[in-house]
C-alpha cells in the first residue's frame, strides 16, 4: 500500500513571472552588458579609464551579457489546452497548465517522455530542417483507435474485436512522472481490458437469452470497459471519457460454420412461429364451423381437415386445390 502511494505524486502549479516583464528585464540586461563590454575599451582608447578599469568594464560587460542570455531561456509560451511540467536538478519542481507568456527558473528543464526529439529532418528536396523537441504535453481530448484484435469469447471462440477510447490527460504531473510513457501505457491497458473483458461473454446469447453477450449488450459490455480502464489509468493521471467498440466479428476461420449455425437457428425460429400461427388458425376454422352449424364433421374428417389445413399453412410451396363435386364422404 506505501508503494502505491509513493508512485502518486502531487501536482504543484508554479505561480511563474509574467514573461513579457522579464522580456523587458532580459532585454535592458542584454544592452546594458553590450554597452559596457563596447565602452570599456574606447574609454580606455579616449585616455578616460585606467587599463585596470578598463578590464573590470568589460568583466562586468560579459557577465550581464551572460546573465541576460540565461534569463531569455527562462521564457515559455503556452497554448490553450497544454502544460509543462519542470525537473529542476533531478526534482519534480512544478507544473504550468494556464495558457500564456510565461518566466520560470532557466535552470528548469521540461520533461514529456512521449514527446519527439530533437533533430534533423531532410526533405524530398534536399532542404535540412530542425525538429526542436516536443516538451509540452496536451490536455486536449484525444482518440485511441485500438486495432481490431482476434480473442476467445467464453465459449472459446476466435471473435475479432476493435474499440475506441475516448481520452484526454487531467494530471500532467502523474502522465509524465508515474509511468514511463503515458501513450503506450493507455493502449496497452486497453488491450488488456477488452481480453479480460471478452473472455467473460460469449459472442452471442444461448437460447434462453437471458444473459449478456458481447453483440446483444455492446454498450453494457462498453461501458464494463470504461470502468476497468479507468481504474488501470487513473494513476497516470488520464481520464476515460467513453469508449465504444467499433467492430466485432467472428474471426474468418470460424465465421463461415457460425453462419451456418445462426441461419440455422433463424430458420428453426420462424418455423416455430408458422406452426404455432397455423395451429391457431385451424383451431379458429374448427371453432367457427362448430358455431355456426355449417357441417358436422367426425373426428376421422376432423383430422384429415386438420392434416390438410397443416400442410397448406406450414408449406414452402402454394399448396394446389383439388375441387371435390361429389360427397364428402
Amino acid at each position: 500500500m506505501e508503494a502505491k502511494e509513493s508512485l502518486i505524486q502531487e501536482e504543484r502549479i508554479i505561480h511563474a513571472l509574467n514573461g513579457f516583464l522579464m522580456l523587458f528585464v532580459s532585454t535592458v540586461v542584454l544592452i546594458a552588458g553590450t554597452a559596457l563590454f563596447i565602452a570599456g575599451p574606447v574609454f580606455y582608447s579616449m585616455d578616460r579609464v585606467s587599463g585596470g578599469l578598463c578590464g573590470v568594464l568589460v568583466t562586468l560587460g560579459i557577465i550581464l551579457f551572460v546573465v541576460a542570455i540565461i534569463l531569455y531561456c527562462g521564457l515559455k509560451i503556452l497554448n490553450p489546452n497544454e502544460a509543462l511540467v519542470f525537473a529542476l536538478f533531478g526534482k519534480y519542481y512544478g507544473t504550468i497548465k494556464k495558457s500564456g507568456y510565461y518566466w520560470v527558473n532557466p535552470f528548469c528543464s521540461a520533461i514529456n517522455p512521449t514527446g519527439n526529439k530533437a533533430g534533423f529532418t531532410v526533405s524530398a528536396g534536399g532542404r535540412t530542417s530542425v525538429t526542436p523537441a516536443a516538451k509540452k504535453i496536451s490536455l486536449k481530448t484525444m482518440t485511441l483507435d485500438n486495432a481490431k484484435q482476434k480473442v476467445n469469447d467464453e465459449l472459446g471462440n476466435p471473435v475479432e474485436i476493435g474499440v475506441i477510447v475516448i481520452w484526454k490527460v487531467v494530471n500532467p504531473t502523474q502522465a509524465v512522472i508515474n509511468v514511463e510513457n503515458y501513450k503506450n501505457y493507455l493502449s496497452i491497458q486497453c488491450d488488456a481490458i477488452i481480453r479480460n473483458t471478452a473472455r467473460m461473454y460469449p459472442y452471442d446469447t444461448s437460447e434462453k437469452g437471458d444473459e449478456k453477450s458481447l453483440r446483444g449488450s455492446s454498450q453494457e459490455i462498453a461501458d464494463i470497459m470504461q470502468l476497468e480502464l479507468q481504474e488501470k489509468v487513473k494513476d497516470a493521471g488520464i481520464q476515460i471519457i467513453d469508449v465504444r467498440i467499433t467492430h466485432l466479428a467472428y474471426a474468418p476461420e470460424i465465421a463461415s460454420a457460425m453462419l451456418q449455425r445462426q441461419q440455422a437457428a433463424a430458420i428453426i425460429d420462424a418455423r416455430q412461429k408458422i406452426v404455432e400461427g397455423a395451429v391457431g388458425m385451424v383451431q379458429m376454422a374448427l371453432d367457427k364451423l362448430n358455431e355456426n352449424d355449417i357441417v358436422e364433421l367426425d373426428e376421422e374428417r376432423k383430422a384429415a381437415m386438420v392434416s390438410n389445413l397443416l400442410v397448406v399453412l406450414c408449406g414452402n410451396k402454394d399448396a394446389q386445390p383439388i375441387v371435390n363435386s361429389g360427397t364428402i364422404y
